[in-house]
This record gives structure tokens, sequence and C-alpha cells, in this order.
């Protein structure tokens, strides 16, 4: 779905209620909301990406590998509809730490694609290579199991609303280690997008 030069992305607001276990109450986070129709008809499989670990991925002009993910550095990045200043703004992502996934480079400039699949032109200068994840956003209104340690049978941290984005501590190509409002704990891999599948993250 395309957005009219200018137009800002609407953001809703999720609330993420996390419940500890053996302790009372919750603790509502506001974070980016994802358009539940363009995630509708998707399976975890074509959201999270066919690049798994031991696909070789060519090497971009930067010396780095295409795609890849990173994560947008400020809080508010312009999108334009191609590499250069001179291009019209497609729309304004508004959320800092949302991961979005390089599929180009020319000089400078860094085509992305976010959760939704939209693609568009951002400066290199607005993204940082810390790794951050989008849990599940193929599954609009369902918590996903925060564990505490990567096994099913393991004990549950917290239940995790569909569409929160995490910080990823780190991946052994089954499991992710993620920190998500102020708790921490694993969920599986094909869960989140911002990684791939089998990917390993130190």
């Amino acid at each position: 779905m395309a957005a009219s030069p200018g137009k800002k992305r609407r953001f809703g607001s999720i609330v993420l209620s996390l419940a500890c276990i053996g302790v009372a109450g919750a603790v509502a986070w506001s974070v980016f909301g994802k358009r539940a129709e363009s995630l509708a008809n998707t399976t975890p499989g074509d959201v999270t990406g066919s690049i798994g670990q031991e696909a070789a991925r060519p090497v971009g002009p930067s010396g780095l590998p295409i795609p890849r993910f990173v994560s947008l550095k400020a809080e508010k990045v312009n999108v334009r509809r191609g590499p250069s200043s001179d291009h019209p703004v497609a729309w304004v992502f508004q959320r800092k730490g949302l991961p979005v996934e390089i599929v180009a480079e020319f000089e400078n400039w860094r085509r992305v694609r976010d959760s939704d699949g939209e693609e568009g032109w951002i400066l290199q200068n607005m993204l940082a290579g810390k790794r951050t994840a989008v849990i599940a956003p193929w599954k609009q209104g369902v918590s996903i199991p925060l564990h505490t340690s990567p096994k099913d049978e393991s004990g549950l941290v917290a239940e995790v609303g569909a569409g929160v984005v995490a910080e990823v501590e780190g991946c052994d190509g089954q499991w992710c280690e993620l920190s998500a409002g102020g708790y921490d704990g694993y969920i599986t891999q094909t869960q989140l997008w911002g990684v791939y599948p089998g990917e390993k993250v130190d």
C-alpha cells in the first residue's frame, strides 16, 4: 500500500501486558502498531524471510551482506521514494529501534523493507547495527510466551503481545534471548521479524 508523498505513517498503540508468574499486576507499554490488514494472510515464514544462516548472501558496496537487518537510530526517520534528498518523502517512521531489512545500497542510501513489506530509501546514518525484532506481527491480538530458558518446557517469564518491539540479546538459530519492557526471556526464533530463520546473533 503506497503512501502519498509527505504523509506520515499513522501509528497505533499496542498495550503490552507483562504478567510475571507469582507477581500480581501488569505493566502497560505503548509501542509501534502494525497494520493487521497487511499481515492477516501471511505465515511466519513469509514475514520473517527465507534467508537462513546457511544461505549465501551477496555483499553490497559497503562490504556488508544484503539483505541484512538493522534498526532505526532516531525517533523520526524520513523514508524517501528514491536514493537522494531530491526524492519526495513517502512516509515517516516514528519508532526508534524499529527493525528494518536492508535490501539494497546506493552510495550513502539504503533501501529498506519493514515488517509490512513496504520499501523505501533511508540515509545510512539514520540506521544502527543494534538488533531488534518485532514479535509475531502476523498474529495480531495474540500473546507470545516469554520463557525463562530456551526450552518449550521451561517456565514463563511473561506473555508478550504480538507486534511488540524487543531488543535482541542473542540467538542460537532456534531461540532468541530478548529484552522487552524490563523483562528478559527467550522466544522461539520463528516468532520474530528482525532475525532470519537459523541465524545466529551474538
